[in-house]
């Protein structure tokens, strides 16, 4: 069953990829040809739980996992609680961005607001989440990427990490800075 639920989350993935794509290239040529191709772009603005706009100056100087999850995947939802748990004990030095697979801003929401998710997001389908989808070529959720706090890329593989090493992920990370 497991196996069914992670070919059938890239499955959903994947569609969803293609459908962004579908978006007229004007709406998001300014933005994309100015990405680096080498750096994880933050919006100026992103979104809490709330519907709020949060400045990305307020991430500070902390560790960033950029979370690629999306409400319809089973194992995002089993997923959630554990990052949730972690970023808690550990708020002070690490933080995470939700960059959405739903189908909507709507959907994007309440799937923060079902989970109390206690951090922020990427506007759904925005550019900045589109160009960080393929520069850390994700190929399935849910998936973790950790930022060190100048917002290089120190791993793809955070979810497994946080998942083998628990509480001494972050440590972890930091020893690759």
């Amino acid at each position: 069953m497991k196996r069914f639920l992670s070919k059938f989350c890239l499955l959903l993935l994947t569609v969803f990829i293609l459908l962004a794509s579908k978006t007229p290239s004007s709406a998001i040529a300014k933005d994309s040809n100015s990405f680096p191709e080498d750096r994880i772009v933050f919006p100026e603005f992103f979104v809490d739980v709330s519907g709020e706009k949060v400045p990305s100056t307020e991430l500070g100087k902390k560790y960033v996992g950029l979370y690629f999850s999306a409400s319809w995947c089973g194992p995002c939802r089993k997923f959630t609680p554990t990052l949730i748990s972690f970023r808690d004990k550990f708020k002070n030095e690490f933080e995470v961005v939700l960059i959405s697979g739903d189908g909507s801003s709507k959907a994007q929401a309440n799937y923060m607001k079902k989970y109390s998710m206690p951090w922020v997001a990427m506007k759904n389908k925005s550019a900045e989440a589109k160009h960080a989808t393929k520069l850390t070529e994700v190929k399935s959720i849910p998936h973790l990427v950790i930022l060190d706090n100048e917002r290089n890329i120190l791993t793809i593989d955070g979810k497994d990490d946080l998942v083998k090493m628990g509480e001494k992920a972050l440590e972890h990370w930091k020893s690759l800075d």
